[in-house]
């Protein structure tokens, strides 16, 4: 079973990506931010996916993918930004930090479902 990290500071963003991730079949773990998710990193879990959002108190999603991509456990686990943020120069951010793909929120549980098999190429 995949193991899939969410991390935004919205409770209902995540308790929908988790209704929709565990009704695919998929194992999901929670993260309020940044710090949270790199607290919940134990190095004896590993994850085949982290979802999170780009904007969060604490540290936000482009300091959490600088942090995933530096450590080699996690460093070519894919990485989908789910944010409000559309424009291009955030998009470049998140590539430019080691984002492998993005969803601009809102977004429907099916689309999320597409990405979410598309990096995990299932």
């Amino acid at each position: 079973m995949k193991k899939i990290m969410t991390i935004d500071d919205s409770p209902s963003l995540r308790q929908m990506v988790v209704l929709t991730l565990e009704g695919a079949g998929y194992k999901v773990v929670e993260a309020c931010d940044g710090r949270d998710a790199v607290a919940k990193l134990s190095g004896r879990e590993e994850y085949d996916l982290f979802l999170t959002d780009l904007n969060m108190p604490g540290m936000d999603g482009i300091e959490l993918t600088r942090k995933l991509r530096s450590m080699p456990e996690y460093r070519f686990v894919p990485i989908v930004l789910l944010t409000t943020e559309s424009q291009p120069e955030k998009k470049a951010q998140g590539k430019a930090a080691g984002a492998t793909g993005w969803i601009v929120k809102p977004f429907q549980p099916n689309d999320l479902l597409a990405v979410v098999k598309k990096v995990l190429r299932q």
